[in-house]
């Protein structure tokens, strides 16, 4: 006898929704996603559609969640209990209509109001993007690893969460690189700082004073204290290591940059806020991808040349909430080169620090020229290869000291 074995492929990251709904699609049951025979015909407003009023009723059509579109249906508003999806609905729809500058959501042919059909599709695709917004910040705040929440915010546009960038807590080396040097020592430190204490036996002084806050000049490192120091978690001599303690938004710029990231609390001068990590690549290869990322017009290669030029961290396609921190020519935070865990002089952690008061709600930027990248201006160009000039990049921060590029 002859069987016929039917495959199916699931993209490992579908949303439990999606699964539903290929379950109920071929009327198959899964415990373990929430579809047994009792829930099989359970049915949940998702978003609403549409809307229309036939001989005096409203009606909006409902997708319902865990099910295909071909099942959505119109259901009188008096039977909808989510006065949520119908504000987000009613808003959604305003929206659109102010920005077409059009006067009536509703027009009337054959005695039936319904709403232009580009206003419906703008409100399904704003519902679907919320949904899928809503699951990125999920996805996100289950993978930090610090204290702070990240948050997503987009009122500007379409745009959903990025297809091809994957969350990170550290470094992601490349094969071959070893950003752990196999450090085996720590100060013996009972309360830090003593006069052993690891940033006096690497030849500087303490970061910190007293208050947790910077006190050294930029280019000096920060020799933070390790896994093999005495001293517990209250040292005030592990800052960095402790990781991101503000709640932080990315969100949609409204004038062409992007992404990018405000801060929701208050954050003081001279205060830890993050870290850039990403890919540790060689810097051959972040010539060979520099390349690539000038073309798309992105910036993303953050050279680790503290004491060479060896290595470059690639934010990319892996990397933390620094990945979507946006440039300017005047910003609030400054990097910092840092020592933990690994002494090694090519392959310091970044750390950005506020360089003043930044208030809650006020964006997060900092110098891309900061990274160490050459600054191309058009003379110096001009001596380089062919396959060393870029294309440059304008910057549209916005500040009065603005220099025009982003590099």
């Amino acid at each position: 006898t002859d069987f016929l074995i039917v495959a199916w492929y699931v993209p490992c990251l579908a949303s439990l929704e999606t699964l539903q709904e290929l379950c109920r699609k071929e009327n198959l049951r899964c415990k373990s996603i929430g579809i047994t025979n009792r829930s099989l015909k359970s049915y949940e407003v998702e978003y609403l559609c549409d809307y229309k009023v036939e001989e005096g009723t409203e009606y909006y059509l409902v997708k319902w969640k865990g099910w295909p579109e071909s099942s959505n249906t119109w259901e009188p508003q008096k039977n909808l209990k989510c006065p949520l999806l119908l504000q987000n609905f009613l808003s959604d729809k305003n929206e659109y209509l102010s920005r077409v500058k059009e006067g009536k959501a509703l027009k009337v042919r054959n005695h039936v109001k319904a709403l232009k059909p580009a206003v419906a599709d703008y409100i399904v695709r704003k519902a679907k993007q919320r949904i899928a917004l809503q699951r990125w910040k999920e996805e996100l705040n289950r993978k930090k690893n610090h204290r702070g929440m990240i948050l997503v915010e987009n009122t500007v546009d379409l745009e959903g969460p990025p297809l091809d960038f994957y969350y990170i807590n550290e470094y992601k080396p490349a094969p071959g690189i070893n950003v752990i040097n196999g450090i085996t020592t720590g100060c013996e430190c009972s309360d830090c700082p003593a006069e052993k204490c690891c940033p006096k036996e690497a030849g500087f002084i303490l970061a910190y004073n007293k208050k947790k806050k910077l006190k050294i000049q930029p280019g000096l490192p920060i020799y933070e204290c390790n896994s093999f120091c005495r001293c517990g978690p209250d040292c005030p001599n592990r800052i960095v290591q402790k990781g991101t303690q503000y709640s932080l938004c990315i969100f949609r710029t409204n004038n062409g940059r992007g992404w990018g990231v405000k801060t929701l609390q208050k954050i003081k001068t001279n205060s830890f806020v993050m870290e850039y990590v990403g890919e540790v690549i060689t810097s051959e290869e972040a010539e060979r991808r520099g390349q690539l990322y000038d073309n798309q017009g992105n910036t993303y290669l953050f050279d680790l040349d503290y004491d060479s030029d060896e290595f470059t961290v690639d934010a990319a396609r892996y990397g933390n909430v620094s990945h979507f921190v946006n440039h300017s020519c005047d910003p609030n935070l400054q990097v910092f080169n840092v020592f933990i865990d690994n002494l090694d002089l090519r392959l310091p952690r970044i750390a950005l620090f506020s360089t003043r008061t930044i208030k809650a709600g006020e964006e997060l930027t900092f110098d891309y020229q900061m990274k160490g990248s050459i600054d191309l201006t058009s003379d110096s160009a001009d001596g380089l290869s062919p396959s060393r000039k870029r294309i440059r990049t304008v910057c549209k921060c916005g500040a009065v000291c603005c220099r025009g590029y982003l590099n």
